[in-house]
């Protein structure tokens, strides 16, 4: 089991640093002299290298330029290219030609150190190109111009150099036998106070991010969430506003939006419109047999998209039909009239055929029935004086006629 111990450096002294130059320069000179003609061989190859490489980094510019194919996705690519430093390109060069000329310890060591620092950070600079380049990918698409998301780059674009770089750093630090594990504690322990003490911020920050890489919803997509609805106007680093259906605004956080159950009704291709037609429990079973037929043939008749009609149960004062049809679009107008006009076809049909939709009844009952006396039941049994005793006239010992009404179907007395 190896253990990683701290680098104790020495202290440093002038005297030995010029030592130490004077013996680097004179082993570089010796190499030179004697290894003349692979270096110009190497010198060559590496010039030609730092060519290609330049030659790539200008395709990147044009790349830029002129980004058709694929779909914008060549602008991120292109713009991570023509970050490429002239450092990375001139050590890169000189790492891969150096072995062949055969250098000294010192030169290598030197080759190596340089060519570790300038990948390291040329990668943490393409990352964070990599990582912009595909967040600003998708807020300049056709359904996020413009919003508030776009004017929050300035500060994604500062917390992803901070990480990228941070890790770079301590790559570095760690391929030069510097201890890290303190360093990279303290930055842990920072990041969770931080975190602590902003996370509502964060999370909406992230739940932003999700919506746009996600997609959930859209600017301009009429939207359904929890009991709300409404259309998307804008997507922000903290919240989403919504236009309600009854005009005012509605400022929603975007991680309880993204909690709710969301019904995007954009994404649909069409709109159901269902109704419950109760015929009265008179009518023929032929005509009730015949009735989904003929309300298939009136839906389909007007342009839409029968789905199914059928009997689907019995009612107070009615046998329930129910039918259902799609309307030809998912635009809430198309609906809206769909509706309406299958609904003014469907009771035109109805009255033509002589089909009656049930209604509520009620009867009201001003004077109860007379109930003959017990003397009367159990008397005479001539019926005559059997009714003249059940007769109210008798019974109030009077001779007026009794005060009796009735409510036509007009509700009026007589």
């Amino acid at each position: 089991m190896s253990t990683k111990h701290a680098v104790v450096l020495p202290p440093i002294r002038v005297r030995d640093v010029n030592s130490q130059v004077q013996s680097l320069v004179r082993t570089t000179v010796e190499w030179i002299g004697d290894y003349w003609l692979q270096l110009l061989i190497s010198f060559a190859a590496g010039a030609a290298i730092v060519i290609a490489l330049h030659f790539a980094r200008r395709m990147g510019h044009r790349l830029c330029e002129r980004d058709k194919q694929l779909g914008g996705w060549g602008i991120v690519l292109g713009r991570a290219v023509t970050r490429t430093g002239n450092i990375f390109i001139l050590v890169l060069a000189a790492k891969l030609v150096i072995g062949f000329a055969n250098p000294p310890a010192d030169v290598t060591r030197v080759i190596n150190f340089l060519f570790t620092i300038s990948a390291v950070f040329q990668a943490a600079i393409w990352a964070r190109e990599l990582i912009l380049g595909a967040i600003e990918h998708r807020t300049r698409s056709e359904h996020y111009t413009g919003e508030a998301i776009g004017s929050a780059m300035g500060i994604i674009r500062l917390l992803v150099s901070f990480a990228v770089f941070a890790i770079a750093l301590i790559v570095v630090l760690d391929n030069l036998g510097v201890n890290v594990t303190g360093l990279v504690a303290g930055l842990g322990v920072s990041g969770i106070a931080i975190g602590l003490a902003a996370q509502g911020i964060f999370a909406d920050l992230f739940a932003a991010l999700a919506i746009i890489f996600d997609r959930p919803f859209r600017r301009g997509d009429a939207i359904s969430y929890d009991s709300s609805a409404g259309t998307v106007e804008a997507i922000g680093l903290k919240s989403t506003r919504i236009r309600g259906v009854t005009g005012e605004e509605r400022v929603v956080a975007n991680k309880q939006l993204l909690e709710k159950e969301i019904i995007n009704n954009s994404s649909r291709e069409y709109r159901r419109v269902v109704f419950v037609l109760g015929v009265v429990q008179w009518t023929p079973i032929d005509t009730m047999e015949a009735l989904p037929s003929m309300l298939k043939e009136l839906i389909e008749a007007h342009g839409m998209k029968f789905v199914r009609s059928g009997f689907t149960g019995f009612g107070a004062n009615s046998y329930d039909f129910d039918v259902q049809f799609d309307s030809p679009s998912a635009a809430f107008q198309d609906f809206y009239n769909a509706r309406h006009t299958l609904g003014l076809a469907i009771v035109r049909r109805l009255n033509d055929e002589g089909i009656a939709l049930a209604y509520p009844t009620q009867t009201n009952f001003i004077n109860p029935p007379a109930m003959p006396d017990a003397d009367a039941e159990a008397g005479s049994g001539d019926p005559k004086i059997a009714a003249d005793r059940a007769s109210p006239d008798r019974r109030h010992g009077t001779g007026a006629t009794p005060n009796t009404s009735a409510v036509d179907e007009d509700g009026d007395q007589r």
